[in-house]
């Protein structure tokens, strides 16, 4: 995937978190304590979260937008309320 494909971005972050990932399996078998494994694994939930956050807004932002914009005001304010609620995905 080149850098201007639109969702390189999110492959790097997801990459990462899977390179994080693999250093938690090695904290575990290394016996690493607890709460050093509990705190990497909320830093992969973030990342994977983040990830998701960018694809869902990403997909609001070209697939939905020409359609919605394409049908007129009353698809504008769709597009509007619609983007408003995901902020809260």
């Amino acid at each position: 995937m080149s850098d201007d494909h639109p969702h390189a971005a999110i492959a790097r972050r997801l990459k990462r978190a899977n390179g994080h990932l693999e250093s938690i399996v090695e904290m575990i078998e290394r016996g690493r304590p607890r709460a050093q494994i509990a705190q990497q694994l909320q830093a992969v939930e973030s990342a994977i979260e983040s990830a998701k956050k960018a694809l869902i807004h990403d997909h609001i932002g070209h697939s939905l937008e020409a359609t919605l914009r394409a049908s007129g005001p009353k698809g504008r304010a769709v597009l509007r309320d619609f983007r408003l609620i995901a902020k809260y995905l």
